[in-house]
């Protein structure tokens, strides 16, 4: 899952925009729907997965910025745009590849619980780095997501490394971002630029050593393989539609769809293992984030302007 912050328009008559609206649950029921995908790239390891959807999103963006003359958007880049760039890269590549790798060892519900807690990582890098004052509901929010965690290691044996990891490397990626004012698509190729020779000289190394699958096991696979570059790119491109049509209240009440259909597909497809402590640590997550959607949505309520009615 891979979820990036375009510039935002003012939306135009309608507040919620059909389209925008359309466009923002589609990216997330994509992103909800990847551990269903990547299994179909199996038997290729989760390395060889991760560095042909580094490859293939390269080529697919670089083709779609040619197409909206969007390179114009990174020739502006200063050093630190450019190193803001580097460690988005660096850090884009560990979430894609833990998340890869927990799908291919059965940690999807583990997953989910990374994504359902990405929001509130945010909250709280938001007043680790940015120095920013949180509001009531918002501390209520972190404290009961800091107690699920502890409920579901002590359930475990362990705390959810797998989940921490995912929901720490996405909300820095995406602070980092914040400070890179480039549109999504440029954004994403100029990232995967600077992945994308190292991800090609390992395949290369792969396949001339025979250990590769991509030219091994038939057209069906090698389509799979390919088809890694749309399933990276369209849902990114959707979500970039809907942030500039519906308000960020709207598309970040959106978000949930991803981890829960991800939990759905842990439980009743996979059949994952659901002890007490985990449903309890999950109930608490589950809270935490009623209370910091709705006191988000009231903030943008009351932040609205007052239409004139005259």
């Amino acid at each position: 899952m891979t979820a990036h912050s375009p510039e935002r328009t003012t939306p135009g008559r309608d507040e919620l925009d059909r389209t925008g609206l359309a466009a923002g649950v589609g990216s997330y029921v994509l992103w909800g729907l990847f551990p269903a995908f990547w299994p179909l790239l199996d038997p290729a390891a989760p390395v060889e997965v991760l560095a042909h959807r580094i490859v293939w999103t390269t080529v697919l963006m670089a083709a779609v910025l040619t197409a909206l003359r969007g390179w114009r958007h990174l020739k502006g880049l200063g050093h630190r745009g450019r190193l803001a760039i580097c460690a988005a890269a660096v850090l884009i590549s560990v979430n894609w590849g833990l998340f890869i790798w927990g799908v291919s060892v059965g940690r999807v519900v583990e997953i989910a619980l990374g994504y359902y807690m990405t929001p509130l990582v945010g909250v709280l890098l938001g007043v680790v780095v940015l120095r920013e004052r949180l509001r009531v509901a918002q501390w209520v929010a972190l404290a009961l997501a800091a107690v699920a965690v502890l409920v579901i290691g002590i359930g475990a044996g362990s705390p959810p490394w797998l989940s921490m990891a995912l929901a720490c490397s996405f909300g820095i990626y995406g602070l980092l971002k914040a400070t890179v004012p480039v549109p999504a698509a440029a954004g994403l190729t100029a990232e995967g630029l600077v992945l994308v020779l190292p991800a090609a000289v390992y395949l290369l190394v792969l396949e001339t050593s025979g250990a590769g699958t991509f030219l091994d096991l038939g057209p069906w696979h090698l389509l799979l393989m390919l088809s890694a570059g749309p399933a990276t790119a369209l849902p990114l491109l959707l979500y970039g539609v809907s942030a500039r049509r519906i308000p960020l209240s709207t598309l970040g009440v959106l978000l949930y769809i991803n981890p829960t259909l991800q939990f759905l597909w842990g439980v009743l497809a996979v059949g994952e293992d659901m002890p007490p402590a985990r449903w309890i640590g999950f109930s608490l997550v589950w809270v935490a984030l009623v209370v910091f959607t709705v006191d988000l949505v009231r903030r943008a309520r009351r932040a609205q302007p007052v239409r004139s009615t005259v």
